[in-house]
């Protein structure tokens, strides 16, 4: 869907407009695309300790122009804060205050990253303080960047290096244009699994992913996204929605499953496409989904159930047959379908921000009952995307929602397929459990 707004302003007479009257001056982000450079311009890491000495020299490993320390006006295309070792938060204002002046030497589309531990694993309040500070930090300091950058963070459990491989993975997505909508936000790194990535081009090259509710949208997308990446798709989609199922699964060279995600027998059918069509499952993204607005004074039992059936408990039931087959125990992905309003809430969706909020619940829960196949299940959670709902929003609200993030514009399907790729990588099977929001950082609300 196009915003007339931000193509007016993206006209020399637009951006002096938008200059002299104050309004929001959203910038053309960098987006991923094959064989596209990690970033341009120098990456400025800081810190003092073994971990931010090992993270410098891995990354050089990546052909990137380090620096261990900021150089006078010299542009940056990214900033690396290493805050593994913080004991209190008197530690924050030297690394911290450090990097104030390079803000301003940002290029474009530049990153700023924290690399930091979880607070819930302290050994004391002070230490608890110091690392919880950090997460008041980014979301903070993603709000004062333009230009189209972001801030982010990484987070470590206990034990766990800055160079494991899900860090390092983590790292490379939020310094990569696939992150181009995420802002303001974290993963938790909850242990040093998984295995490096050879082609980052086709990080997905021998999987076979099953994408629900593939036939538009941003399921679409995810599929089409999933084959670029290397993957087999199994497009999943509703008897109606054939025809466009079909257009998708031809674009990709995949196999398409007409099937209602709420039947009974849906996983077990799901399950023996994938093993007789392909020899083997290995991702499945729960993206099928519905909304039935209405307040909850006007709310009738078919809008609550459809919407509780269908984006819920269906994956409930799905994970179950997932969780029991043989055929799911190598390394196995889960990557659920969420939303910000299951965070935040939005007025007029109980139905919808209950299921949501359940399909956060029940990752948390799941994550330990794959960790021992060496799977791992996320959420992603989106926020305002460009898609065929949104474009029936009423037009005044339709702008407002769009200017109402850090990043001042609406993200594409594309955006949420980035993060979900992501997370169905071998390199991050040590997330799991998490919820990452792709929203460029809603301004109002978590």
């Amino acid at each position: 869907m196009s915003d007339p707004y931000s193509s007016f302003i993206s006209t020399g007479p637009g951006r002096k407009i938008a200059r002299q009257l104050g309004l929001p001056q959203p910038a053309n982000l960098r987006r991923y695309s094959p064989g596209q450079p990690l970033l341009t311009g120098p990456v400025l890491v800081t810190g003092s300790g073994a971990g931010a000495d090992a993270l410098a020299t891995e990354l050089l490993s990546w052909d990137l122009d380090i620096r261990r320390h900021a150089v006078p006006k010299e542009k940056l295309g990214a900033i690396i804060l290493v805050l593994d070792e913080l004991r209190t938060p008197a530690d924050l204002e030297v690394p911290v205050l450090g990097v104030g002046s390079s803000l301003r030497d940002l290029m474009p589309n530049a990153r700023v990253l924290s690399v930091s531990r979880t607070a819930a694993d302290a050994a004391d309040p002070a230490q608890a303080a110091a690392r919880q500070g950090v997460d008041g930090l980014v979301r903070s300091l993603a709000k004062e960047l333009r230009g189209g950058a972001t801030a982010n963070g990484v987070l470590l459990a206990p034990q766990t290096l800055t160079t494991s491989t899900s860090a390092l993975a983590a790292l490379r997505f939020f310094l990569s244009g696939r992150s181009a909508f995420v802002d303001g936000q974290f993963l938790t790194v909850t242990s040093d699994a998984g295995s490096p990535t050879l082609n980052h081009d086709r990080p997905l090259e021998g999987k076979v992913a099953v994408v629900t509710g593939a036939a538009r949208g941003i399921g679409a997308a995810i599929a089409r996204t999933l084959y670029r990446d290397g993957a087999t798709v199994v497009a999943v989609d509703v008897t109606a929605a054939g025809q466009q199922l079909a257009a998708v699964v031809n674009s990709i060279g995949g196999t398409a499953l007409q099937l209602d995600v709420t039947s009974p027998d849906a996983g077990q059918r799901i399950i023996e496409h994938a093993i007789d069509r392909h020899g083997r499952l290995d991702i499945v993204v729960h993206n099928a989904g519905i909304t039935r607005d209405k307040l909850l004074a006007n709310m009738d039992q078919q809008r609550w159930n459809s919407v509780i059936s269908i984006n819920c408990e269906a994956q409930l039931r799905i994970n179950r047959a997932l969780l029991d087959s043989e055929h799911f125990r190598d390394g196995p992905r889960i990557i659920s379908l969420a939303s910000t309003s299951g965070i935040a809430g939005n007025r007029g969706q109980t139905n919808y921000a209950a299921s949501k909020g359940g399909v956060i619940g029940m990752v948390q829960a799941t994550a330990p009952l794959l960790a021992p196949w060496g799977g791992s299940i996320n959420a992603v959670a989106p926020g305002f995307i460009e898609t065929e709902m949104t474009a029936r929003i009423p037009f005044a609200t339709r702008e407002v929602a769009r200017r109402l993030n850090s990043l001042q514009q609406g993200g594409t399907p594309g955006d949420v397929a980035e993060a979900i790729a992501f997370l169905a990588s071998d390199a991050a099977a040590g997330i799991t459990g998490d919820v990452l929001r792709v929203c460029g950082q809603n301004m109002v609300g978590a």
